[in-house]
């Protein structure tokens, strides 16, 4: 049974060990909850006197306009802390909490935060970095100290022997006689301890099951997700049919107009041995010129389809061979680049061939230069003309349509033109699935 509104989630792990106490105090679960629990109480702390001081300022300090700086910082502040919670939620419990937010590698710190502040999981994690710093840290820290006493209570012979003949007292008021008489104190702290393991686990349990409420993706998050996933298999699907246009215009079409364009050069030069036939040889010749040309023109088509050379030797070799033909001088950086996911190569080179077309058509640049690389996991190439700048990246359907296939890949397109130039075009793009 999953809570509402929430994705369907597995239950504790560590409630079903519980289930079989000898299995469960024999093994790691006890130690791993207390661990868990320790270092919450610290963190605990901390989130608490954090949203103390910048809630508490923040509400005095509203009317001179600092206090909402205050009140966004302690909000915002919930999304690394909710992100260092699904990692060391990992301590309690083996299945991992997924992060909600959606993806923004690459965004600015200031559509970060607008982001963030519009998205149900971040009030989901300010909501926990609350419980967090009142109940969950009080809680860690109540175990702590009945798991502290019963260790005490457990050594206290050896306490009582080492302190001998000083008097120690277990009990206020009333001193033990020695270390056999300590042996109770022992047997306190050894069903201290099984208490605190049980405490613990249900604390620990307790904490993961509010983890996963707030922490973890909802069914609106699913549906985004979901959405993402999508769009990927869209652009996949259009490679399909992309290679599928591409092999039958090479195998059909192409090879019905080079068959043409034979038949009708046989055709010519017989006419061409019959005086009387000489008009005739003409139009056949003509009419082979134009199969020619067509033929040309479908090669050209299948090439902007998608290139050959893209597939045989990655993007650089396929930018290059562009840049070889184009009207304007252009510059190609690109020589230390791996081969990348099919997908990311067809839209970085589009991107690049869409830009240097616009560059040749309105820029009047004298120059063009292209350069990329990859730096962890992330491609980033950059197109940057010498022309007259002042370009709307939203004037034309191109780049619009660019952007969102660059967006479909997790990726982002920015266009800077000032009124004078230059003019860079910057992509990047994430190298993993």
């Amino acid at each position: 049974m999953s809570e509402p509104g929430s994705l369907p989630v597995p239950p504790v792990a560590v409630w079903a060990v519980m289930r079989r106490p000898w299995r469960f105090l024999g093994s790691w679960w006890p130690w791993r909850c207390w661990a868990y629990l320790g270092s919450g109480f610290p963190l605990g702390y901390a989130v608490l006197m954090a949203l103390v001081l910048l809630v508490g300022l923040g509400v005095l300090l509203a009317v001179a306009g600092v206090g909402l700086l205050l009140l966004l910082a302690a909000v915002a502040g919930a999304v690394p802390l909710g992100e260092l919670e699904r990692r060391r939620l990992r301590w309690a419990e083996p299945v991992p909490v997924t992060d909600p937010h959606a993806s923004l590698a690459g965004a600015g710190a200031a559509a970060w935060l607008r982001t963030r502040l519009r998205e149900r999981a971040t009030w989901r994690e300010f909501g926990y970095a609350a419980l967090l710093g009142t109940v969950f840290g009080a809680a860690g820290f109540g175990v702590l100290a009945l798991l502290a006493f019963s260790l005490l209570l457990v050594v206290s012979p050896v306490v009582v022997w080492a302190l001998a003949p000083e008097p120690v007292m277990l009990i206020p008021g009333r001193a033990v006689a020695g270390p056999l008489e300590a042996l109770g104190g022992t047997a306190v702290g050894l069903a201290g301890l099984v208490l605190a393991a049980y405490a613990g686990a249900l604390i620990a349990g307790a904490q993961v099951k509010t983890a996963r409420l707030l922490l973890g993706p909802r069914e609106e998050d699913g549906r985004v997700l979901e959405l993402t996933r999508s769009r990927i298999r869209l652009v996949e699907a259009f490679e399909a049919e992309r290679r599928r246009i591409e092999r039958d215009l090479h195998d059909g079409a192409q090879q019905q107009l080079v068959a043409l364009s034979m038949t009708l050069g046989l055709a010519e030069l017989r006419l061409r041995r019959i005086p009387e036939a000489a008009e005739a040889a003409a139009l056949v010749g003509r009419g082979r010129a134009e199969a020619k040309l067509a033929l040309e023109q479908l090669r050209d088509l299948v090439r902007g389809i998608h290139p050959q050379v893209l597939t045989d030797h990655g993007l650089a070799a396929a930018v290059a061979e562009v840049a070889l033909r184009h009207p304007v001088p252009v510059t190609v950086d690109l020589g230390h680049l791996p081969r990348l996911p099919e997908p990311v190569e067809t839209t970085a080179y589009f991107t690049v061939t869409e830009a240097l077309a616009n560059a040749a058509k309105h820029s009047g640049a004298s120059h063009v230069g292209v350069a990329g690389r990859v730096e962890g996991d992330r491609l980033t190439l950059t197109v940057t003309d010498d022309g007259r700048g002042g370009a709307e990246p939203g004037a034309g359907a191109g780049m619009a349509g660019l952007a969102d296939r660059v967006a479909m890949l997790q990726g982002r397109l920015t266009v800077s033109s000032p009124v004078g130039g230059p003019t860079e075009l910057r992509v990047e793009v994430p190298c993993s699935g």
